[in-house]
């Protein structure tokens, strides 16, 4: 059969557009349980991975986040701003930025400790489908990232 391009530009027939609107409607039910705080859904995730993981370089944080430079280190700047993070250089290599919590930062873990809870009773999933798209979406970065990573070399980068 040969490839027809008509189908295949379907909205309908995008995986990316229902990853791309569920993404949005997800981040969107974060939006009342983060405005307390002052906080945007993007600086959230920052405060989880420090609150995993303190005293981190940006380079780690941008990658456990899946963010580059250019997005965290604005965010990061208006964090310390705030007095939730501090940001040194590295003794070891001056180059690197280590991002640690302040006690105020540290302390935002206990009064947003029930966000997880209530966005989670939004999403309307039983535990095993929201666990078997938990593992579908990590499997589909790890793909994206191995192919990335198989390009980047193939091109010599």
């Amino acid at each position: 059969m040969d490839y027809d391009y008509r189908e295949a530009m379907k909205l309908s027939n995008q995986l990316c557009f229902p990853l791309y609107a569920a993404a949005r409607s997800v981040v969107n039910l974060y939006t009342p349980y983060l405005k307390p705080f002052g906080l945007t859904y993007t600086q959230y995730i920052v405060f989880l991975a420090l609150w995993e993981r303190d005293g981190v370089s940006v380079g780690e944080l941008c990658g456990r986040l899946m963010l580059d430079n250019g997005t965290l280190s604005p965010l990061l700047k208006k964090m310390q701003e705030a007095g939730y993070v501090e940001r040194t250089r590295s003794a070891g290599d001056d180059r690197v930025v280590v991002v640690t919590l302040t006690e105020k930062g540290r302390a935002l873990q206990e009064k947003a400790k029930d966000v997880p809870r209530e966005v989670g009773g939004c999403v309307a999933l039983s535990p095993e489908k929201a666990g078997a798209l938990y593992a579908l979406l990590y499997e589909l970065l790890g793909n994206i990232n191995n192919d990335e990573r198989k390009n980047e070399h193939e091109d010599g980068i």
